[in-house]
């Protein structure tokens, strides 16, 4: 286990956090992308090296095609491999379509679907020399639905994107003894909204609770296993019957 490496954008905080812990757990390497919350990050991988695994912070624009490859390489330099991508670097922001930007639009798609596509060509040479390797991409629990969304447009029609990215790729790296699957969150407490518009929320998941990074950590840990080597282009939902 002290050989895997992991590359988790979105690393600093929330669920992506929680993962990296949990793999350091495990003795795992562990690079940690983060865009602006330096601070979190650098406390993020003191955590990851006292839980005893091995970290390195890298500050890096996921959206922009040529960092994303640099990063890959920074990464497999300094390791030797990535065995496991998580993509969990999504931004977001609520707006009615008919007041969106330009600019708002674009960046919906350039932070949550194209660094997908940028890091899964960047990380496939080597999972596919290996023959092995997992990325594991995060979408939203009510995204296969294909619903009017209003407020949160372009966010929503990337994340169903992810979906259909998700199991493109399983299929293309299936015969190299790569999986990719996809974890859509409902309402999580990972600490990113404020608890009252969470306990707000309540009332509308069928299981009566919101849910914790522990959660979606679980569903990590299953499809990183060998329990799960058979799981490909899945779409697991973490939400508590919300959404579906």
């Amino acid at each position: 286990m002290t050989q895997q490496v992991a590359l988790i954008t979105g690393g600093a905080k929330g669920i992506g956090r929680g993962i990296a812990l949990d793999l350091a757990s495990r003795e795992w390497k562990i690079a940690i992308c983060y865009r602006t919350s330096e601070a979190a990050a650098q406390k993020a991988a003191q955590e990851i090296t006292a839980q005893g695994g091995q970290a390195l912070a890298i500050r890096c624009d996921v959206s922009n095609p040529v960092a994303a490859k640099n990063m890959v390489t920074q990464v497999e330099n300094k390791w030797g491999r990535i065995d496991v991508l998580i993509n969990g670097a999504g931004p977001y922001h609520r707006v009615n379509l008919f007041d969106e930007t330009i600019d708002g639009w674009n960046e919906m798609f350039d932070g949550n679907l194209h660094p997908i596509f940028y890091l899964a060509q960047a990380v496939a040479p080597g999972m596919k020399a290996r023959k092995a390797g997992h990325i594991i991409n995060f979408s939203m629990a009510n995204a296969d639905q294909m619903e009017a969304q209003p407020d949160v447009t372009a966010h929503y029609i990337a994340k169903v994107g992810v979906l259909i990215l998700t199991r493109t790729l399983a299929k293309l790296l299936a015969p190299h003894g790569i999986t990719v699957n996809a974890i859509s969150p409902g309402f999580i407490d990972s600490g990113s909204a404020p608890p009252q518009e969470l306990a707000a929320m309540t009332k509308r998941i069928p299981a009566g609770y919101i849910g914790t990074v522990d959660d979606t950590v679980a569903a990590v840990r299953f499809l990183l296993s060998e329990e799960a080597r058979y799981v490909n282009g899945a779409n697991i939902q973490i939400s508590g019957g919300w959404g579906i």
